[in-house]
């Protein structure tokens, strides 16, 4: 009698939109290196690290799909909590670092309207410092069922380059991917006033999945 086998549906892993300008030129330097090496060994100076560097890239800009938690706040970025904080409004700040091994494409909390998003310039200081707030970052606001929710993707030491995917005045689904930080750094979500955070510092985020929000 034969055996059946019965498995989860493997998740497709992309890559991130905005990431061609990086692992390009890289990954054709290594092809070039690579080809070059077998007629000459100087160019595995450079084919070794070229290739090793391309590797880095692809994981980096790893884009993988996610089934989406419904209903409440989800996270809009993978990483660790750095803070959980109220804010003079009323609402609360939920500060999310970004290590370079996370994900770093970007989420939207809940299904809404995009009704501003702004480039603000600044500095470039590591992303777990309390100066990055001043930091090169992206402002974006959500018309959503709960109010405005302010989502702040802010650029670290390394990272100087942010890139939004979609414009004001998109409807955005949950979850639904809204931009790209290149390199480590950090997410900052504003809960609205009333709705208290379910998470603490330490505790790990998946982008889209975890919820932040309590019921």
């Amino acid at each position: 009698m034969p055996h059946s086998q019965s498995s989860a549906p493997r998740r497709r892993v992309g890559l991130a939109r905005g990431a061609s300008p990086w692992l390009l030129p890289t990954a054709a330097t290594a092809a070039v290196g690579l080809l070059r090496a077998r007629r000459s060994g100087r160019w595995a100076a450079v084919a070794v690290p070229a290739t090793v560097l391309t590797a880095g890239m692809l994981w980096f800009f790893r884009d993988p799909e996610r089934k989406i938690t419904e209903g409440g706040v989800v996270s809009p970025a993978d990483g660790v909590v750095q803070s959980v904080m109220p804010w003079k409004d009323g609402r609360t700040r939920v500060a999310i670092f970004m290590s370079p091994l996370n994900v770093h494409v970007n989420r939207a909390p809940l299904s809404g309207t995009v009704t501003s998003v702004e480039h603000v310039p600044g500095g470039f200081v590591p992303a777990f410092n309390k100066e990055s707030e001043n930091n090169e970052r992206v402002v974006w606001h959500f018309d959503t069922e709960i109010g405005d929710v302010e989502v702040i993707q802010i650029a670290g030491a390394v990272a100087r380059r942010i890139v939004p995917y979609v414009p004001r005045g998109c409807k955005v689904e949950q979850g639904e991917r809204i931009g790209l930080i290149r390199f480590g750094s950090r997410v900052d979500v504003y809960l609205p006033e009333g709705v208290g955070s379910a998470v603490e510092v330490g505790e790990t985020m998946t982008a889209g999945v975890t919820r932040l929000d309590r019921d």
